[in-house]
């Protein structure tokens, strides 16, 4: 168990619009790596999405009746709001802050923003999380969404708490900068460039000779596995939570 240096006995979960419909294993799993650290995680159910399909779609009054009342549910204390995806924590650490540069709501949005970290971060920096790898010996890959590299920064977290897990090779995509063409709405928007980018993404996965590749982001993945199952390629995709939560295990 780690030491909680900081001391943070309680934190909030944000579990993100993928992980509610697609991957509630990687949400749940994130939520066991908090509670293992002695930290009791608060999840509001009445929260919902970030608000990033509307605003990437030009929906702003949309996109901010979303997020205020984001705003709203998790202010009730000046807890953590722990967030399992770089895309989702990027929109409410960042562009919550621009959708209200002009609203006199803007000082209650950066206290709310000011407290948004994406799970691998939180983990690493203020959490101080240390594995023992329990499980059998594995080369994988790494994928990096956009908004991880971007604006949370964290995807160097995410690979350090892969390699304090010994049995497991990391092993670089060429292209890690690269989009993987996911993007949310502007895979459906733009299907074909789309669909060529997560090709170029597929194939520079193939290229590592891994079997399985990790991501912090349940939408790149969703993106990246299902060119995968329709080209017949036989790699699969994990959220890091999920394969930590494994590997400690055994």
């Amino acid at each position: 168990m780690g030491n909680n240096p900081a001391k943070v006995k309680t934190v909030y979960y944000f579990g993100t619009c993928l992980v509610d419909m697609a991957y509630p294993k990687a949400g749940m799993a994130g939520i066991k790596l908090l509670q293992r650290e002695g930290v009791e995680v608060i999840f509001p159910r009445e929260q919902a999405c970030c608000g990033q399909p509307a605003y990437n779609s030009g929906f702003r009054q949309e996109a901010k009746d979303v997020a205020w009342k984001q705003v709203q549910i998790f202010s009730g204390n000046d807890y953590p709001i722990i967030v399992p995806s770089g895309s989702c924590a990027g929109m409410m650490k960042y562009h919550y802050l621009e959708l209200f540069k002009d609203d006199p709501e803007y000082y209650d949005v950066k206290r709310f923003c000011d407290r948004i970290h994406e799970i691998t971060s939180f983990l690493r920096n203020v959490l101080d999380a240390q594995y023992t790898d329990k499980g059998a010996p594995i080369k994988l890959t790494w994928h990096s969404s956009c908004h991880a590299r971007r604006e949370m920064g964290c995807t160097e977290d995410s690979k350090a708490l892969i390699r304090q897990l010994k049995n497991v090779e990391l092993v670089e995509i060429a292209r890690e900068h690269e989009c993987c063409g996911f993007g949310g709405t502007f895979s459906i928007k733009q299907p074909e460039i789309s669909a060529a980018m997560v090709h170029d993404k597929v194939e520079d996965i193939k290229s590592t000779g891994t079997h399985k590749f990790l991501t912090g982001d349940c939408g790149c993945m969703m993106n990246i596995t299902g060119h995968m199952e329709k080209e017949k390629v036989a790699i699969e995709g994990q959220h890091i939570a999920e394969f930590i939560l494994e590997r400690i295990h055994g």
